[in-house]
């Protein structure tokens, strides 16, 4: 009968203690009066439940349970770590761990697919940035903090893990059951020369070697001749805010302000500047980003917009912009990540977008979805979003992430191609019916191939008509090509079999092969 009075007593002294040294740190007296009102509150429920609930349960547990609901109550990012989480933060950064190829973040209160690692388990399947993961393992993800996510989604290599993603557009579920692998993460997969002496850069996260990879990867194509330059963003969530400097300081001058953090605490505010020897300054640069661009991406954006450094083309970035910070718990296998800081651009704009607790489920829509997000204008109304200046005196805008400085939206799919994509068929198709080509080799979709690919859509039970199919043959048969690539050259053939179509891409092209140098290239965004 004694043992819950002891324990609370116990409970009660731990917590107390803490808030003496709060005292000591220096809060008020008022301040630690009203802490230790809800502290006592807290030691109160801890103790009924334990002495009168139906089932035994474990203090441990409940205090656990307390502490991650009131992170939860924060913000998606603050979370507190066990060991297994702890760890599987510190491989992902070391850019190697077990799990599935995915990158997620939380996108209205549900687990959203960020990127997806080309080569893995994910991708083989054809799960998609955008998705939902709405179950794991039969267990709902609404409003699981993304630490509680990843750490359901990795495990050691060769073992099984159930998802249930739900797609926009699509009513229905997808379930995968996908075996893990070690995840190799690349910074840089490829680089690319195309004509008219145009270096394209991919950069897909920002881990421990990224800034060293993009510095290596630009020498490697002025060596081939490059005149000028793409650093593509596109679906990079981010990752390491000391590369996301180190990426800066590849086309940034010495000195110049590459981010700053802001917090409520005097140590979170901190300058980071470019203080990279030899940087490229003089060929023009376009980044290219998109919705799916996040945290160390925008940095990278936002600072090469704000010095005039080169344009940044595509779709307005994701908008994740805080700075998490992890402490140790003393005695504890465990830690805790909490938000401290944002991220504002050089020029002072907040990246973040607070949004992130909005309130959706898997079909219903925000009110930026509602008011028509495909409209988004390249130069947003400032009645709408705060108004900043970059060094040369153009006109950016905050409100959170990254507006680029042309706005281009990929088009829309439709059906048949939308299906033919969210089932992976062009992927399965190049698996089972074509030949594997020689590295290198042109690939061409003769009408045979046109033929034997409508026939292998009716074997699959994909519904199409020979109308419907031949109004995307453009579309199709760079989609068969594409596929056909990867097969025979790695992720390298592919992207060059589909950067035809890759809109947003061939801007950029058409506007560097225009211009001879940074400053022209400023004047060029003028003119869209």
């Amino acid at each position: 009968m004694n043992s819950p009075i002891r324990r609370r007593l116990g409970v009660a002294a731990v917590i107390v203690g803490l808030f003496v040294a709060g005292w000591a740190l220096g809060w008020t007296g008022a301040v630690a009066r009203d802490r230790y009102e809800h502290v006592d509150l807290f030691v109160e429920v801890l103790s009924r439940v334990e002495q009168f609930y139906v089932d035994p349960v474990e203090p441990k547990k409940l205090v656990n349970g307390a502490v991650e609901g009131m992170l939860r109550r924060l913000d998606p990012f603050s979370n507190y770590l066990d060991e297994k989480a702890l760890n599987s933060l510190t491989a992902a950064t070391q850019g190697e761990f077990g799990g599935l190829g995915i990158v997620v973040s939380i996108r209205d209160g549900w687990p959203t697919v960020i990127s997806v690692l080309q080569g893995t388990p994910a991708f083989g399947l054809g799960i998609q940035p955008g998705d939902l993961i709405t179950e794991v393992d039969g267990k709902t993800t609404r409003a699981l903090a993304i630490d509680e996510v990843v750490s359901r989604l990795r495990g050691e290599p060769g073992t099984s893990v159930k998802v249930e993603i739900r797609r926009e557009g699509e009513r229905e579920p997808h379930d995968y059951t996908i075996t893990r692998e070690i995840i190799k993460v690349e910074s840089v997969p490829y680089t690319m020369l195309f004509p008219g002496g145009v270096g394209y850069v991919r950069l897909q996260t920002f881990s421990a070697t990224s800034g060293a990879d993009v510095r290596r990867a630009v020498a490697g194509l002025e060596k081939d001749g490059a005149k000028s330059l793409i650093l593509d963003l596109r679906n990079n969530p981010g990752g390491l805010l000391t590369e996301a400097v180190d990426v800066g300081e590849v086309f940034l001058p010495k000195g110049a302000v590459v981010v700053e953090t802001r917090g409520r605490i005097k140590s979170a505010n901190q300058t980071f500047l470019a203080e990279g020897s030899q940087p490229i300054l003089s060929q023009p640069l376009i980044v290219l980003v998109d919705e799916y661009s996040a945290s160390a991406s925008e940095i990278v954006a936002g600072a090469i917009q704000d010095h005039d450094r080169g344009l940044v083309v595509g779709e307005p970035t994701f908008g994740k912009g805080s700075v998490q910070s992890v402490f140790s718990i003393p005695g504890q296998k465990a830690a805790l990540k909490l938000t401290t800081a944002k991220y504002y651009t050089p020029s002072g704009r907040s990246i973040h977008k607070d949004v992130f607790n909005a309130g959706r489920g898997p079909h219903g829509e925000t009110d930026e979805e509602a008011a028509g997000a495909d409209s988004v204008p390249a130069a947003p109304d400032s009645a709408a979003k705060p108004a900043f200046k970059t060094d040369a005196g153009r006109t950016v805008y905050g409100g959170g992430g990254i507006t680029p400085d042309i706005v281009m939206r990929p088009d829309t799919l439709t059906n048949p191609a939308l299906e033919i994509e969210n089932r992976n068929l062009f992927f399965k198709y190049a698996v089972k019916r074509l030949p594997k080509a020689a590295p290198g080799a042109e690939i061409t979709v003769t009408p045979e191939t046109w033929q034997d690919f409508a026939a292998f859509l009716r074997e699959e039970k994909l519904a199409t008509t020979p109308d419907s199919l031949a109004a995307q043959r453009a579309y199709v048969e760079s989609g068969i090509r594409r596929e056909a690539a990867r097969r025979s050259g790695g992720e390298a053939a592919a992207f060059r079999a589909a950067a035809g179509e890759d809109q947003v891409l061939q801007k950029a092209l058409e506007l560097l092969r225009k211009t001879r140098g940074a400053r022209d290239l400023l004047k060029l965004s003028m003119l869209h």
